[in-house]
């Protein structure tokens, strides 16, 4: 319930802190004097956008800020959910700067405006004159049978159930997608994997191919070059081992009694033996090396496979190749699995589509069970508002296939003529009776609801005398279960308020202001007098404004 209601710097209002109570407050005031600026303040605080032209001071921000009593309304899961204190007597904050920046606070505590909406959504509902082209919406005709027939439980686990079923039908296709993508690729790939699986390479073989080729390229060479080699150093006549013996001896002859030559000897001998070795191993190497030429074709043809590859996959070496191989055998893994993701993922959705249609069913079955209640309750509530030969129905249909409401559409027909053929209320129903139509809804649908607050801006639109009356005495049953506030011109209306607040506009210095005061009881019998008489209040009129109030 709305309990205080503060205004700063808000369009007309300079600043305004109103108390409002349980039960219908009706407010009332000349064409312009600012009733509606007050509505759209609140709105401000119920999450509707705003930009700087509410700011009437161009140099100050704009604060609007709305105390609600919550204890009642089961909002303590909502402020968990948002990480919010929850407080039986919860602050709505809402903050506009000059540069246009908005801030929204609940409890002091910073949220977005989503959040404040949806907090909003389930504290006030405000209902204007214009608002009531939302009878010809399909989805507010639908939402006003389920709130009637009590459906909003049984409705948001079917929506839940049913947005995740819509994302793994999203989520299949794209599997899907994606398998058919694969599988006109999976020649190729299982191509790609094949040759480098049967090409069989080792990480580090082509490094020593390469060391191998350039032996078996030039084995000739290398042999005579070796061959000739050894001969020098051990095997021709006049080679380099006798001739470095032959020095040896001739400088031991000498050694006894020339020391030096001694010295020179020791180490001549010393490279005796590691020349004999070098000769040995030239030998062996010499031996070692073989004109090949099968083999070295057969080198030359693995290098050639190595470097066809890497020049057909843009890669550098070996290690790369196998990196390569790694990654095409995953994607035919991946390939392989997507099936099975597939038909899993099929089955889930053939039994998610089972329990939706299960659910769709029992809100069908709820809906059409309540149709004749809301037939029967919106023409007895039109015949009270003065529209004795209305007829109102309401026509379910099957959708072609689920959606997130269901499976039904419904239409509201209407007929406020006797004898005229029920249609659609967008082709038939004049602003007047519209108007009454909507409060009938409102009325029938607030008793389900059990919302705190609902405002009515101008709902008495088109009516006057008796129904007028009418229309006050159903407000005023409606304020019994809830808070009710409404905007009127109607004295008829005015009079059922438990409390009234007049609205008008004064100028002081050098602007213009909107002002609204709480009447007392003989201020209430001069406002209504006015309503009834103009400008000039007569005797009459005063009299009958005290009637109207003691009735």
């Amino acid at each position: 319930m709305l309990q205080n209601l503060f205004i700063e710097n808000y369009a007309l209002i300079e600043k305004l802190d109103i108390q409002f109570s349980k039960g219908l407050s009706v407010i009332t005031g000349e064409t312009g004097a600012g009733k509606s600026i007050m509505l759209g303040a609140l709105s401000l605080i119920l999450g509707t956008r705003a930009d700087t032209r509410v700011l009437k001071n161009e140099s100050k921000k704009c604060i609007i800020e709305g105390s609600f009593n919550i204890k009642d309304y089961a909002l303590e899961n909502f402020f968990s959910e948002n990480d919010l204190d929850f407080d039986p007597q919860s602050l709505l904050r809402r903050e506009i700067s000059p540069s246009g920046k908005s801030r929204a606070f609940i409890n002091d505590t910073p949220v977005t405006l989503n959040v404040l909406k949806e907090l909003g959504d389930r504290l006030v509902n405000i209902h204007s004159q214009h608002q009531t082209i939302t009878l010809n919406d399909a989805n507010f005709q639908l939402a006003v049978v389920d709130s009637y027939a009590g459906n909003d439980k049984d409705l948001k686990t079917y929506q839940e159930k049913y947005f995740e079923y819509k994302k793994n039908l999203k989520e299949l296709t794209e599997l899907k997608d994606i398998d058919s993508k694969a599988k006109s690729d999976l020649d190729y790939i299982q191509f790609q994997f094949d040759e480098l699986e049967k090409a069989n390479f080792n990480r580090d073989e082509q490094q020593v191919l390469e060391e191998t080729l350039k032996v078996l390229s030039h084995a000739e060479e290398i042999k005579t070059a070796l061959l000739e080699a050894s001969e020098k150093m051990g095997n021709a006549d006049n080679n380099i081992l006798d001739l470095l013996s032959d020095v040896d001896r001739a400088l031991k002859k000498i050694a006894p009694y020339h020391a030096e030559s001694e010295e020179i000897s020791e180490r001549i001998t010393s490279s005796l033996i590691e020349l004999k070795d070098v000769s040995r191993e030239l030998n062996l190497i010499g031996d070692a090396v073989n004109i090949d030429p099968l083999k070295l074709n057969e080198i030359s043809e693995r290098l050639d496979l190595i470097y066809q590859l890497q020049q057909k996959h843009k890669v550098q070496s070996i290690e790369e190749l196998l990196a390569l191989k790694d990654r095409l055998e995953q994607q035919l893994l991946s390939i392989d699995s997507i099936d099975d993701q597939i038909e899993a993922l099929t089955k889930k959705i053939k039994a998610e589509e089972e329990v939706l249609n299960n659910l769709a069913m029992s809100l069908s079955a709820s809906r059409q069970n309540s149709i004749q209640a809301i037939e029967e309750s919106i023409v007895n509530m039109l015949w009270q508002l003065g529209m004795p030969d209305a007829r109102f129905s309401v026509l379910m249909e099957p959708l072609a296939e689920m959606g997130k409401e269901g499976v039904d559409r419904v239409k509201f027909l209407f007929n406020a003529n006797k004898g005229s053929t029920l249609n659609e209320i967008s082709r038939i129903a004049s602003g007047g009776e519209l108007s009454r139509l909507m409060l009938a809804i409102k009325s029938m649908v607030s008793g389900k609801q059990l919302l705190p607050t609902i405002i009515f801006d101008e709902i008495d639109m088109g009516v006057s005398g008796e129904v007028a009356a009418k229309v006050g005495n159903i407000l005023s049953e409606m304020s019994a279960d809830m808070q009710v506030i409404t905007i009127t011109h109607l004295p008829q209306i005015a009079g059922q308020g438990d409390v009234h607040f007049r609205v008008y506009k004064d100028n002081l210095g050098e602007s213009t202001q909107s002002i609204i005061e709480t009447l007392s009881a003989e201020e209430r019998i001069l406002e209504i007098a006015k309503m009834m008489s103009g400008a000039t209040v007569t005797d009459v009129a005063m009299e009958n404004a005290r009637i109207l109030l003691n009735n």
